[in-house]
């Protein structure tokens, strides 16, 4: 951890920081809006083959890396896979809707 010499410092190693927090956020909602646009190759593609939206050993796989890429990383494995969880319902949810859709005709 880095200390700091004065008010002027902490400031703007404050200002940075969050400037730079801003940047990741908006990565991270690019990379979420990507992931989930794949849902509809994949909702099709599982139509096809008659597979179900949820798919237990696909997820079970998800959770497996992510536990492992968590504790290499020093993150907390729980809350990391909360977010997992929330990225997975995120994307079976827009699978559902595009079923959906195309049963109705609008794909």
């Amino acid at each position: 951890m880095k200390s700091l010499e004065n008010k002027e410092e902490a400031e703007l190693l404050l200002k940075e920081s969050r400037k730079r927090i801003d940047e990741i956020d908006n990565a991270l909602f690019d990379l979420i809006s990507e992931r989930t646009s794949l849902a509809k190759d994949i909702a099709l593609s599982k139509d096809y083959l008659g597979m179900p939206i949820f798919d237990k050993s696909r997820e079970d796989e998800i959770h497996e890396k992510v536990e492992k890429l968590s504790r290499e990383n020093g993150l907390d494995v729980d809350i990391i896979d909360q977010i997992v969880n929330m990225l997975t319902t995120l994307s079976k949810n827009e699978q559902k809707e595009i079923l959906r859709r195309n049963v109705d005709g609008q794909y």
